[in-house]
């Protein structure tokens, strides 16, 4: 009896080894497989993958603000309200259907986080950090831009391949190894760390050595630290959200604040390009890495879209300062005698002014009431707004355009389809139309086109200027109508807010539809 047991307990224990064996080799080959599937998607599909990312982040933004307690627990969001402004802060959009001031300290600290992992900066590192590092030493590399340097007959243009990173040379000499993209991420690390953090603290200390401008806040009730984080990170990230429902028109007088907010927001966006090959410099100075020699000398081998080389660097910033100096002038030139600068000194009109127009190209801070702006200055804002961030005046050789790659047929196939980023806004506008008909019949004032086209190109661009809803402009007067500090959005009906979400969604991806509407020939 106690043989045929321990008989039995041996053929258990077999089994149970023999289970045990084959359990862990089909989860180490699950394992294998996620990896492998992921690592695919991420190198293949980038525009599913910031889909979910964004969409997920939006939606675990709604559910924490839900759970969160509101400032003004007499005045309780809307699920869809508290789903807009969710989505605004994590595309960097800063579109509002609520006052700044209805939301509690928690719940602001929230939408910080949102907009800190929403930025370019982030998206950027994060996506170098996927690609490069979490996947082992393959990587994507874009042969079109290094075959720019070489020529010869069995030459591949035009394609992506996966090489490991030991074994792509350059010029016959030069390749790059993994930890040169080891070093780019410390660089990127160290660029996002310095520009927010730093940042933050700039700010704080002003507020305590200007006792103005802290009065300002504690007679609102916002703590400086909170204050300071907020604005810092919505700067950097070109958001555009301020802690306060009037924006930065309470600090217009403030000149040294907007200095200082200045540079932030050139930091994280237009001169982003410029600003990282400047750290990568500085990096390669101090501890004289051979690696950062080689991203500076070779910045199209990395395949990572912020490298530019010298050249690009200096035509886009030539471009930014440029737009700059333009907008300026023709602000200072239109509204010098305006409504909304007469309080003004000549020298705060003219820091006002710089800072107004840093801010139309994709931060979205105002020190005044875009409504009262003249249409020249509003044409040319969304202009501004509908650029991208890189746009520059870059002269191309002839025979640099001649050799460049065949795309993919498929991708070819595919982008015959797609429409232009202007076809795409006029859509949104018409569906916008269509949703506020009602409203645009009984209050034309308000609700024109263009201010319509205005938010909806202002969402696209990640913005968040906003020419606002006015009880004065009611041809009608309602003696219930109250003026509110949020966007001109917050007035639209719940259909035409749920579009206004997917043409922020749809901006903070359109880098993906660059090349739209090449196919389509106007003859």
């Amino acid at each position: 009896m106690v043989h045929s047991l321990l008989v039995v307990l041996k053929k258990l224990r077999t089994f149970c080894t023999y289970l045990a064996t084959k359990l862990f080799s089909f989860t180490k080959s699950a394992r294998q497989s996620m990896k492998y599937s992921l690592q695919f998607i991420c190198q293949n599909n980038p525009l599913f993958v910031q889909v979910i990312y964004f969409t997920s982040i939006s939606f675990a933004g709604y559910a924490a603000l839900k759970v969160l307690k509101q400032r003004d627990k007499s005045d309780i969001l809307s699920d869809l309200d508290l789903l807009f402004t969710s989505v605004s802060a994590s595309t960097v959009s800063s579109m509002a259907t609520a006052e700044m001031e209805d939301f509690s300290s928690t719940q602001l600290w929230l939408l910080t986080i949102l907009m800190l992992v929403g930025g370019e900066v982030f998206i950027s590192m994060l996506g170098l950090y996927l690609t490069r590092s979490q996947f082992g030493n393959s990587v994507y590399v874009d042969i079109e831009s290094i075959n720019s340097t070489k020529s010869g007959p069995n030459s591949t243009q035009g394609t992506k391949v996966t090489v490991p990173l030991s074994e792509l040379h350059l010029e016959g000499k030069n390749h790059v190894e993994p930890k040169t993209i080891e070093s780019l991420s410390y660089a990127l690390l160290v660029y996002f760390l310095v520009t927010n953090l730093g940042s933050s603290l700039v700010i704080y200390l002003y507020l305590i050595l200007v006792p103005d401008a802290q009065g300002v806040l504690e007679r609102k009730g916002i703590g400086s630290v909170i204050f300071s984080v907020f604005t810092a990170i919505s700067s950097v990230g070109n958001c555009g959200f301020i802690p306060v429902n009037e924006n930065m028109v309470i600090f217009q007088k403030n000149t040294i604040l907007l200095l200082i907010i200045i540079p932030q927001i050139l930091a994280g966006n237009t001169l982003f390009a410029p600003c990282l090959r400047l750290m990568v410099w500085s990096l390669k100075k101090i501890t004289g890495k051979e690696e950062y020699h080689f991203i500076l000398k070779h910045p199209e081998a990395i395949g990572y879209k912020h490298l530019m080389s010298g050249r690009e660097c200096v035509y886009l910033i030539l471009t930014v300062f440029s737009f700059i100096i333009t907008q300026t002038i023709l602000f200072c030139s239109l509204e010098w005698s305006s409504e909304a600068l007469q309080e003004m000194s000549s020298y705060q009109k003219i820091v006002g002014a710089l800072f107004q127009s840093a801010n139309a190209r994709h931060a979205g801070e105002s020190i005044v009431d875009l409504s009262s702006l003249s249409s020249v200055i509003l044409v040319l804002y969304t202009i501004m707004m509908y650029l991208p961030g890189y746009t520059s005046f870059l002269p191309k050789d002839d025979e640099h355009h001649s050799k460049s790659g065949m795309k993919d047929k498929r991708r070819r196939l595919l982008e015959n389809w797609i429409f232009s980023q202007l076809s795409y806004l006029a859509i949104f506008v018409m569906l916008i139309c269509i949703t506020e008909r009602e409203a645009m019949t009984t209050d034309p004032l308000n609700f024109n086109v263009f201010s319509i086209l205005f938010e909806v190109v202002s969402a696209y661009g990640n913005v968040g200027f906003s020419v606002g809803y006015s009880c004065k402009r009611l041809r009608n007067h309602d003696v219930h109508c109250k003026d509110a500090s949020y966007g001109f959005v917050g007035k639209w009906s719940g259909k035409g807010k749920v579009i206004l979400i997917i043409v922020m969604i749809f901006g903070r991806l359109k880098a993906f539809n660059m090349k739209g509407g090449r196919a389509w020939k106007l003859r």
